[in-house]
């Protein structure tokens, strides 16, 4: 989180718009994280020049390109390893990283959880259509088995990467999950994404209306959403269905869908508590484990919030103790050494 500056000029969503011609498929949800990204801008206080959105390759990152602020589009799976060095240097700035499924979780895997073990003050987008749209539809990290592509004509052999998992194993201090057909519960993620001082991690489920058409259907159309998504809130039960009528508790440590009409009730629901670790790592692997007996609903919202210290508070932290010890020194004398010699 960036404090706010003093006197900003107040901003619009438009202000965040470019002249640029958005070139992503119609119908693509990243028109919906695109607007919905514009629609909190103006909230934050900020000025434009105070807003950085970095991104590494994929359809999601051209977010640079259709927003007004500064940017940069930057290298395969590298755009965590360039926020991180921007943060380093210029800590004041509200840094953010847009990218995609393939581009943080398999080349650039490596450096997406060293910045979330590392919680630099930095917002993670990541954009999952559980797929490669920009090259054209091969599997990703996080296609389910047996997914058949352009890559996998008989199937997929490769276990998928479950990111909100992923992220908690990493020891994110802010993991959550929302949808780009929600946009209010979207702008709400984005919000405390935000808020939230360290590195926050926000999978957003999107459409790839091209290639992976109607992954996430089950969730976010309104004939299914109700019975197959459970929206977690802080100090509130688990409960969820067209009426509100089932809830998720815990029997011998493990979740259970139940009914209110067979004498349940929301007071016997699992109370979900976003500073406990081990339920958030239990809320964000309920999907793996659907068996008919026991249909888990898909967890929306914040699964962990925790506080603690950021990595480039630290880094000028230790910068000024050790210029108080040995004064502010000399680059010219660093660089030449111990020993010089005289060439005659």
């Amino acid at each position: 989180m960036t404090v706010p500056t003093p006197g900003a000029q107040k901003l619009t969503a438009k202000d965040f718009a470019t002249d640029q011609d958005v070139r992503w498929c119609p119908g693509c949800g990243d028109y919906s994280i695109l607007k919905q990204v514009h629609t909190i801008l103006p909230q934050l206080g900020l000025k434009q020049e105070d807003i950085v959105f970095i991104s590494g390759i994929g359809c999601s990152s051209r977010f640079p390109y259709y927003t007004n602020t500064f940017g940069m589009h930057s290298i395969h799976g590298r755009a965590t390893a360039v926020a991180s060095g921007l943060k380093a240097t210029r800590p004041e700035l509200s840094v953010w990283v847009v990218t995609g499924d393939g581009d943080a979780l398999s080349i650039g895997g490596n450096h997406t959880i060293h910045l979330l073990r590392r919680n630099f003050d930095i917002n993670v987008l990541l954009f999952n259509n559980q797929i490669y749209g920009l090259t054209k539809g091969q599997y990703s990290p996080t296609s389910e088995e047996h997914k058949v592509t352009k890559s996998t004509p008989y199937g997929s052999l490769d276990h998928p990467f479950n990111p909100a998992a992923l992220a908690l194993g990493a020891d994110a201090t802010f993991v959550a999950r929302s949808m780009d057909r929600d946009p209010a519960h979207l702008q709400q993620m984005l919000l405390r994404s935000y808020q939230h001082k360290g590195a926050s991690f926000l999978e957003i489920y999107q459409n790839c209306n091209i290639f992976n058409d109607g992954a996430f259907e089950i969730y976010t159309e309104k004939a299914s959403k109700k019975e197959e998504a459970v929206f977690i809130h802080h100090g509130q039960p688990l409960v969820f269905g067209n009426n509100s009528d089932k809830g998720v508790r815990l029997d011998t440590g493990k979740p259970v869908v139940v009914q209110f009409s067979e004498g349940y009730s929301a007071s016997d629901c699992l109370v979900h508590d976003e500073t406990d670790q081990n339920l958030a790592s239990m809320l964000a692997r309920m999907f793996d484990n659907h068996q008919e007996e026991n249909h888990l609903p898909r967890p929306f919202g914040v699964f962990y919030s925790k506080s603690r210290p950021t990595y480039e508070d630290q880094l000028h932290e230790q910068i000024y103790e050790v210029m108080g010890k040995k004064g502010a020194g000399n680059l010219d004398k660093l660089l030449s050494g111990n020993e010089v010699w005289e060439v005659l």
